[in-house]
């Protein structure tokens, strides 16, 4: 489902400030992979994310995605593939329209628009549907204003949005990193629930070694740009935290961030 070859970047190449964010990253997803990718500040966890969406261009190498070529071509084509899930709340959602409006703009991205009454009958009923997935009653709420959800129900939202239409490959950068721990793993829940319903090929970005063990198929670990440790399946299962702090310390790479979560 997705191919990244050779992938490198460099910010303020030629500068006192130039950071080698990515060196030479080779990766392939499968269709249905959910894979969990963990790292320390500066690892270059976020810089593919955002590689792999387009907010940033490569240096070298590709991105196939299902077989297109997505190297160079900018952030708005790509997002038609694309779900995405930033790790602000606020980020995703359009806080002074409706809750079905934000779903109507979801459900019509990429597409052709045109004149018409903008939410039929059947498609709010579709809506309604979706929503009690989330189990927070924002069914029974789809003429409420978005900007006044609390930020857990905002990114649950969001989350919905973004797996609409069924994109080609879901990003979910630390996405629970701004909620409490009780509102996280409500959103890890229903993120866990929307990607087995639709087997959708999911990267998902993470400080919390739990979640990153929990959740998925498959566990990638960076350090310093590079792709250090790739496992799944039922050896990623028999994982601890113990190990993935063994092999962070081995390169001093654990932060407090980590440990704490």
């Amino acid at each position: 489902m997705l191919r990244l070859t050779n992938i490198t970047k460099t910010f303020n190449p030629g500068t006192i400030t130039e950071k080698r964010a990515i060196k030479g990253v080779d990766l392939q997803l499968e269709d249905g992979d959910f894979v969990t990718v963990i790292g320390g500040n500066g690892a270059g966890k976020s810089t593919l994310l955002n590689i792999i969406a387009g907010v940033h261009f490569t240096d070298t190498g590709s991105i196939i995605l299902d077989d297109m070529n997505l190297t160079g071509k900018p952030e708005y084509v790509r997002a038609k593939y694309l779900g995405r899930v930033f790790q602000d709340p606020m980020l995703g959602t359009a806080a002074n329209m409706a809750i079905e409006e934000n779903l109507a703009m979801a459900m019509r991205r990429g597409k052709k628009r045109g004149l018409g009454w903008y939410i039929k009958n059947e498609e709010r009923a579709f809506y309604r549907e979706r929503l009690s997935l989330l189990d927070l009653g924002l069914e029974n709420r789809m003429t409420a204003k978005v900007g006044l959800l609390s930020g857990g129900q905002r990114q649950a939202l969001t989350l919905l949005m973004a797996t609409l239409q069924k994109p080609k490959l879901l990003l979910l950068d630390e996405h629970t990193a701004a909620l409490d721990p009780k509102t996280a793993k409500k959103v890890l829940e229903i993120t866990e629930e929307l990607v087995k319903k639709d087997n959708l090929t999911t990267f998902m970005v993470t400080h919390n070694m739990k979640d990153a063990i929990r959740y998925g198929n498959r566990l990638i670990m960076m350090m310093d740009g590079r792709v250090v440790y790739d496992v799944r399946g039922e050896e990623k299962k028999k994982l601890t935290v113990e190990d993935l702090l063994a092999k962070f310390s081995i390169s001093g790479e654990v932060n407090d961030k980590m440990v704490l979560s």
